[in-house]
């Protein structure tokens, strides 16, 4: 079973490039004394994400991508901590459309784990 062939194809893909988008655009109101910190840690993780996506579909197999959708999955939790403590710093705003944002490609990556997954289980029994 191989992977999709091109990570531009998956929802969870697009999503993430938005949400990373959503966080430069927040980042780039964060004091100037953030810079080599918190906004440096939020964008290093943001872009983590639909970068992995990627690199798990340009892998050579499903089960691959699985694991890659658990790097990106780890770097989505990070990044959410991360715009918790912004928001409690009051760098951003709670309720802010990037926390919904992080929720929604929490949710994609989730999905498409599984999903694969269980193909991946269901190809090997």
């Amino acid at each position: 079973m191989t992977a999709p062939a091109n990570h531009r194809e998956l929802l969870a893909w697009q999503e993430a490039i938005k949400l990373a988008v959503l966080v430069y655009e927040e980042t780039a109101r964060f004091p100037r004394v953030e810079l080599f910190g918190l906004t440096a840690q939020l964008r290093k993780s943001v872009v983590s994400i639909p970068s992995n996506i990627a690199e798990g579909a340009a892998r050579n197999s499903t089960k691959e991508l699985v694991q890659f959708l658990g790097y990106a999955s780890g770097s989505r939790a990070e990044t959410d901590s991360q715009l918790e403590i912004a928001t409690r710093l009051g760098f951003v705003r709670a309720g802010s459309e990037v926390f919904r944002q992080v929720e929604r490609v929490g949710r994609l990556i989730t999905a498409l784990r599984k999903s694969l997954q269980n193909r991946v289980e269901s190809s090997e029994a």
